[in-house]
């Protein structure tokens, strides 16, 4: 048996146009991005030009078309595709904003409070015993869990790292020192039951969450009206989650665990090139 690489007589190579839902100032902002990577790099050339490049790493992210396509379409290797998503990736992740200077950055504009939630990000389940910490039982499924700060009208304005699925919100939010930094920032949130217990100050709360019933303690009119009014003023971040996972590369992420952090972070970045325009 021999193989061969030669195309059968009735078969050729078929390529179809796709939309790809993004304003041109997106587009513009990588193009610049690469061509002043290029410029400190001394790369002479590449086989297509910046903006070209922008375009096909975008749809990766946003459509979550795979590599071997987009590279099959465009007359180059898939290694080259992966190439310059990575390089792309790998510059947009270090304009996310870090935590205490996203907070100090909402205080100056004389924001009073942000919004704090977690989300889980569905994963390939992997085999063996080391993915069952990525498990939800909340959400009953295998998947990367990160919270998330917005803004009052649910910008997104940071994102934690990637953690094990079965991780608490609470867990995690202590882990980032979030009360710490909203303290530093002179900042409030608002918060879901999830962080009951997260701010244990009675009389300077900072983390306002709303009253939680039980089969022995049943909420009275006036704590489920504060419910309903914590609710009104949560919903936005629900939109910011909403904005973020129009990216369908985080419909089911196939990369590995370690490199989520990265690519949410990313993906922050362009959700609010998107959003702000």
């Amino acid at each position: 048996m021999t193989n061969t690489k030669e195309r059968a007589e009735d078969t050729c190579a078929l390529v179809y146009q796709c939309r790809l839902s993004l304003s041109t100032r997106t587009v513009n902002h990588l193009a610049d991005l690469l061509r002043r990577r290029l410029k400190a790099i001394r790369s002479r050339w590449r086989i297509l030009p910046p903006g070209k490049i922008a375009v096909i790493v975008l749809a990766v992210l946003r459509h979550d078309q795979r590599l071997a396509a987009m590279a099959g379409g465009n007359n180059i290797s898939e290694s080259t595709v992966r190439r310059w998503r990575d390089e792309m990736i790998a510059l947009l992740a270090a304009q996310a904003s870090r935590l205490d200077r996203a907070l100090k950055k909402i205080a100056r504009k004389g924001g009073e409070v942000v919004l704090i939630d977690g989300t889980l990000v569905h994963t390939q389940r992997r085999t063996g015993k080391a993915d069952r910490k990525n498990y939800s039982g909340k959400h009953r499924h295998h998947g990367l869990h990160f919270l998330a700060l917005t803004d009052e009208r649910g910008r997104l304005v940071w994102i934690s790292a990637a953690r094990p699925g079965r991780t608490h919100d609470n867990t995690a939010a202590r882990h980032d020192h979030i009360l710490a930094h909203l303290r530093a920032a002179g900042l409030g949130a608002l918060a879901a039951l999830g962080f009951r217990g997260l701010d244990n100050d009675i009389l300077d709360p900072v983390i306002v969450t709303g009253f939680h019933a039980s089969r022995t303690h049943k909420l009275t009119p006036g704590q489920k009206d504060a419910n309903r009014v914590l609710a009104v003023g949560r919903a936005p971040v629900e939109h910011g989650f909403a904005h973020l996972k129009n990216w369908r590369i985080l419909a089911k992420l196939r990369t590995d665990p370690a490199h989520a952090t990265q690519l949410l972070r990313v993906l922050l970045v362009l959700t609010n090139l998107e959003i702000n325009r």
